[in-house]
């Protein structure tokens, strides 16, 4: 569902990912760790058509992203740290307007959809601004998943979440996953990589350093190829 071959991105001298080449599988879940600065959320933006890359090439649900941007972003779901939703508007407003902008089939029905998945149905018609962050961050899954898209980038999105609210949305993302969504996760919590990802890729310095199946992985032994690779304590 995912391929990239060479990925390169630079901001003037600064190199922020250096010849990226990743394989993910539909409905795999690939969590992508490393330190800050290490070109996790560059990854990201490339992926989702944000951000153009300096080299190399990617194909995201048979659509190369370089000639066919359009498609690849109907395919795509973002999922970041900041929710994306206008805060002045209610969480259904936010969910009517992107599925006018995709052009989602009958919308009424699929935005009740959504928000039932995401257990929200009774927060529908809150002002986004009046939500917990917990809750902002589960009607941003929902608004992500309005256009039925095949493959899930989250960058981080369990940033700045109470516990609850973390518990909550890791709930709703092993049942994405189950369900067969691919899913590229961009994280900083290695106990989250071992329960949602089925393999792991290490980013430092704009290269992948280490990849591994999280399968038979422990905590421990995670942390320690962690820090073996980045030279960080985890």
């Amino acid at each position: 569902m995912i391929t990239t071959t060479g990925l390169s991105k630079s901001f003037g001298s600064h190199h922020a990912l250096k010849g990226i080449d990743l394989s993910v599988n539909s409905g795999e879940c690939l969590a992508i760790l490393g330190p800050n600065g290490a070109g996790k959320t560059t990854l990201i933006r490339v992926l989702s058509t944000i951000v153009r890359p300096t080299k190399g090439n990617a194909n995201l649900a048979g659509f190369d992203f370089s000639t066919d941007a359009t498609q690849v972003r109907r395919q795509i779901g973002m999922i970041s740290h900041q929710p994306l939703l206008y805060q002045n508007l209610t969480a259904y407003e936010n969910l009517k307007f992107y599925a006018k902008m995709y052009d989602v089939p009958d919308n009424e029905n699929r935005i009740h959809e959504v928000t039932d998945q995401a257990g929200l149905a009774d927060r529908l018609h809150q002002q986004v601004s009046t939500l917990s962050r917990g809750m902002q961050q589960r009607f941003s899954i929902a608004r992500a998943l309005l256009h039925d898209p095949s493959i899930l980038l989250l960058d981080e999105p369990e940033t700045g979440l109470d516990q609850r609210s973390t518990i909550m949305l890791q709930n709703l993302l092993q049942k994405l996953i189950s369900e067969n969504h691919t899913v590229l996760m961009t994280t900083h919590n290695l106990p989250w990589c071992l329960q949602l990802a089925h393999r792991m890729v290490i980013l430092h310095r704009g290269r992948i350093v280490c990849q591994e199946s999280t399968e038979d992985l422990s905590l421990l032994e995670l942390q320690n190829i962690y820090n073996k690779n980045t030279g960080e304590i985890s």
